[in-house]
């Protein structure tokens, strides 16, 4: 890589356009540009949770779904190219069987929130969800890879059971919505 990152004003962007991996300029406003953006704001959710004090489990689960994440957005990046693969999809589904495992059915919907670590693994998997939307309005228009796709799709799962796992890491329950409260 050397010195790639060492010029970052370019000023290359100030019409409104920006570069593409494979060379191609495309607006900033473009489905693929939102795509990445969402990519990226997630990741940097990630970061954000991951400056908590977690689980080691949880931190290398994480740290990984970096890593994955810095992939897909390089996969977006390049249209054509592939780098999300079947294997990521399960290795997902592995790690969200095994977390939630460990947790009691849930009887009931709950609300995000317990530990400062679980609100953030709840506002990442927001995050997630519209980056899945993101994708899923990319691939109307151009192809975006199942895998990519589905990877987003469990990451969201992931990182709903995460956040239970923190609330129980913790020592904290879940936070129940409670559907006959009182009305003040």
């Amino acid at each position: 890589m050397g010195h790639r990152l060492s010029k970052i004003t370019t000023r290359t962007g100030d019409a409104g356009d920006t570069g593409l991996g494979d060379g191609a300029r495309v607006g900033k406003d473009s489905r693929r540009i939102q795509a990445l953006g969402d990519i990226d704001e997630l990741n940097s959710c990630l970061g954000l949770l991951l400056a908590e004090k977690l689980p080691a489990p949880v931190r290398a689960a994480l740290l990984q779904v970096q890593h994955d994440l810095f992939d897909l957005g390089g996969e977006v990046c390049i249209p054509g190219h592939t780098m999300i693969a079947q294997a990521h999809v399960a290795r997902l589904e592995e790690l969200t069987q095994a977390h939630n495992a460990k947790l009691k059915p849930l009887g009931e919907f709950i609300l995000p929130g317990g530990t400062r670590a679980a609100a953030l693994a709840h506002l990442a998997r927001t995050v997630t969800r519209r980056t899945e939307r993101s994708l899923v309005a990319l691939g109307r228009e151009e192809p975006v890879g199942a895998p990519a796709r589905q990877y987003i799709n469990r990451l969201s799962d992931l990182l709903f059971v995460l956040g239970r796992a923190l609330n129980r890491a913790g020592r904290r329950g879940d936070v129940l919505w409670k559907h006959e409260r009182k009305k003040r």
